[in-house]
Parts: structure tokens; sequence; C-alpha cells
């Protein structure tokens, strides 16, 4: 499970934030978690927690979104929004010719400190 491993990477990010400003305390933090980044919301919710025992995240409030990946269809030359890498089926045309542009990582959008 290589969730474990982003959170503490993720908390690392955090607390550096944190202590760049001063904070006595994270409360919340905004993720994003790509439809193709192989990283599963729900393992990173139970090792969020974990993850942030013992620092200035212990209790942080975790908010995920889990938006679709941002494809382009090189058949019918359009922008389209993926949400599973298990359908790599333009909706438009039915096309498989298609480059994710982005969707596969994870990123901190946000953080909330005291």
């Amino acid at each position: 499970m290589h969730e474990i491993t982003l959170c503490q990477n993720a908390v690392g990010i955090m607390e550096q934030f944190g202590r760049q400003n001063n904070a006595r305390k994270i409360t919340a933090v905004w993720m994003e978690i790509g439809a193709f980044s192989c990283v599963e919301p729900e393992a990173v919710q139970f090792c969020f927690e974990l993850a942030c025992r013992e620092t200035l995240a212990q209790g942080c409030e975790l908010h995920l979104e889990t938006p679709a990946a941002e494809s382009w269809c090189r058949t019918c030359q359009q922008d389209i929004a993926l949400f599973s890498p298990n359908v790599l089926i333009c909706p438009q045309c039915g096309g498989r010719d298609l480059r994710v542009i982005a969707g596969d990582g994870m990123k901190i959008k946000r953080i909330e400190i005291e």
C-alpha cells in the first residue's frame, strides 16, 4: 500500500508549510487525487490520520477531491473528461487514440492553519 507513504510525504509538506508560517496547528487540508493516479481515496482517508499522529497536523480535517482526468482525443480533436483508467474510449466519437493531459497525480490544493 503506497498510500501510507504518500500521506507521510504530504504531512511532511504540510508541516514544512506550517513551520514557515508560524502555525501552532494544521486544521484542514484539501487534496486532489486524479482519476488516473492509481491512488485509492479510501486508503488515503484511512492512512492520513495515522500519518498525522504526533505532528502539527494531528486531528487535521482531510478534504479529498477526485476530478476526472483531462484528456485529448486525437481522432475528433476534442478535450474530454475520463473518470476511469479502465474506460479509454472517447465519449464524443468512440475513438481510442487518447492522450491523458492531467489527472494522474495527487496534490495538495490548500492548507488551513492556526
